[in-house]
């Protein structure tokens, strides 16, 4: 098998799995946690709190990023598929217009960020290798079906726009409106699964420290949880959340 095929192939397999990145890392993660925050009990308290909140900073990043590319799209596109490729039509205005994967990029930037969070430098790089190697063969899948799927058109967008990293020009105005509606009934698990990682990294780190936890991550986690049930409720039980025309 060539290995341009060999790549796609390990991408359409990589592709059923996702939304589980950071589990893969998981054993990583609590080695790293266990070290117990090393710059607060290096360089003190109020530079620890403020590297903290740069990661939940970066997370919140990410998260803004997928909403802002879910919200202008039709649905059956940029979907949580895991059984195979799906694309009714051809996203390439938006944040589709600055770059061919907005949403892999969000989710490289959330994943840092939660990374990040357990302050072990050495974790943080490996795990950017992991990133970059991981979409690559993912995204190459993804091409090779766009590219069967659109043909010309496909090929005359990705001429002009970078595969990852965006430009700084170029920017077309979706022809959908902003659906709020659609962000909250496609991302609500992705807000629940950021709120709970650095929440129990905070947690963990803080046990391992020896730090009495003021309270404050169990009340943002469960009110996160408490969130997503409700949601959860609304857009089986309801139509509330339905985009109409979408």
């Amino acid at each position: 098998m060539l290995l341009d095929e060999s790549m796609r192939e390990t991408g359409g397999r990589l592709f059923r799995w996702r939304s589980f990145v950071l589990l893969v890392f998981l054993p990583l993660i609590v080695l790293a946690v266990m070290r117990a925050e090393p710059i607060e009990r290096t360089l003190g308290e109020f530079w620890g709190d403020l590297y903290e909140l740069a990661c939940i900073a970066v997370v919140l990043a990410g998260v803004a990023l997928r909403a802002l590319t879910v919200g202008f799209v039709p649905t059956r596109t940029s979907g949580r598929n895991t059984h195979g490729q799906v694309a009714e039509s051809l996203n390439t205005s938006g944040m589709y217009s600055l770059t061919r994967n907005p949403l892999y990029l969000a989710n490289s930037v959330m994943c840092m960020g939660v990374i990040l969070f357990t302050q072990d430098l050495l974790l943080s790089l490996a795990f950017a290798f992991f990133l970059t190697i991981y979409y690559e063969r993912i995204i190459l899948a993804e091409e090779g079906f766009l590219l069967e799927r659109f043909g010309e058109p496909y090929r005359a967008w990705a001429a002009e726009v970078p595969v990852f990293l965006p430009r700084l020009h170029g920017w077309r105005q979706p022809a959908l409106p902003f659906s709020w509606r659609g962000v909250i009934r496609r991302e609500y698990t992705t807000w629940l699964a950021a709120v709970i990682a650095l929440g129990a990294i905070d947690l963990a780190a803080g046990w391992f420290g020896d730090e009495i936890d003021d309270g404050a991550w169990p009340a943002v986690i469960a009110i996160a949880i408490l969130c997503f049930f409700a949601i959860r409720l609304l857009k089986m039980r309801t139509g509330l959340l339905a985009e109409p025309g979408r």
